[in-house]
């Protein structure tokens, strides 16, 4: 609940953020036309994710009866979830991560790589898969489709603001006068900046979502602490037979694992669509305490 709450406020920010920049530039018709614009951009990317993504990673589709049981676990937890059954895929790439993905839990699928197969035992992937299987559960896919297209009219609004700027030009008749000079470096540097900053935020708090009811949704915390710790640890995939680092793993795709192994200090964290792992490790092993 508490990260629920967390995600309506900072959506709620992130709305009044775009909704004041685009009425300084240009009234409801600059609010509109951005917000047009960026809902366009972002609808064929919520309505072919699942698509797109899966042919990206040359993920091949898996049934019942796979060495990995990987078909098995997800049925049972989707029966428990009583969520329809995705669709299961194995992606032949060798760093360990999983991700889950589609527009509605009848259109959702999940995907595992070899290299999360050959290091995790059936516990820890229960837990991965618990984890995946409740960012359907959650609408994720939908809500940050949502965030992403208000950053992006932010994004948008800002170099219309930009473009003013350079061309000396000034607001329509329903802003009458010319534009703050305050106002139009606020848009243009700090307003994006804000809003990656309320986007990651929205990001990193789904997480701790999917881990908290990921967890539930498999009884065991602890297999899905191990296996964050697993995959996050550089010196034990460097041991690992047939595992590749991390740096190996697509950068435009980091915030659909379950580890985003580019996070970085703390100040980098900022900037992170996941929380540090030894966070979310403390979170569920703090459930297991409580269970």
């Amino acid at each position: 609940m508490k990260n629920q709450i967390k995600t309506v406020l900072l959506l709620t920010s992130l709305s009044a953020l775009f909704l004041l920049i685009g009425y300084s530039i240009g009234g409801r018709s600059g609010v509109m036309g951005a917000l047009v614009m960026s809902v366009a951009m972002n609808f064929g990317a919520y309505w072919f994710s699942d698509k797109l993504v899966l042919a990206m990673h040359r993920a091949q589709p898996i049934g019942p009866g796979h060495a990995s049981r990987v078909y098995e676990i997800v049925q049972e937890l989707c029966q428990q979830a009583k969520l329809p059954m995705p669709k299961v895929y194995v992606v032949p790439e060798s760093v360990p991560n999983a991700f889950a993905t589609g527009r509605n839990p009848q259109n959702a699928a999940v995907a595992v790589t070899d290299g999360m197969l050959r290091i995790l035992d059936e516990k820890e992937l229960r837990g991965v898969l618990a984890h995946e299987i409740s960012h359907i559960d959650n609408r994720d896919i939908l809500v940050s489709t949502i965030v992403a297209s208000i950053a992006s009219a932010i994004m948008f609004l800002a170099h219309m603001m930009q473009w003013v700027g350079l061309t000396g030009g000034h607001r329509d008749s329903e802003n009458r006068g010319g534009v703050n000079p305050l106002a139009m470096l606020f848009t243009i540097i700090l307003a994006p900046l804000v809003a990656t900053l309320v986007q990651t935020a929205i990001s990193r708090t789904r997480e701790f979502m999917a881990d908290e009811s990921g967890a539930r949704l498999s009884e065991d915390p602890e297999g899905l602490a191990s296996a964050l710790m697993k995959i996050s640890d550089p010196k034990l995939l460097s041991r690992s037979q047939g595992v590749a680092a991390p740096s190996d793993m697509q950068p435009a795709f980091a915030h659909l694992y379950i580890v985003n192994h580019f996070s970085g200090g703390f100040v980098l964290n900022w900037f992170s669509t996941h929380p540090p792992v030894k966070e979310r490790v403390k979170r569920l092993l703090a459930l297991k305490g409580n269970g």
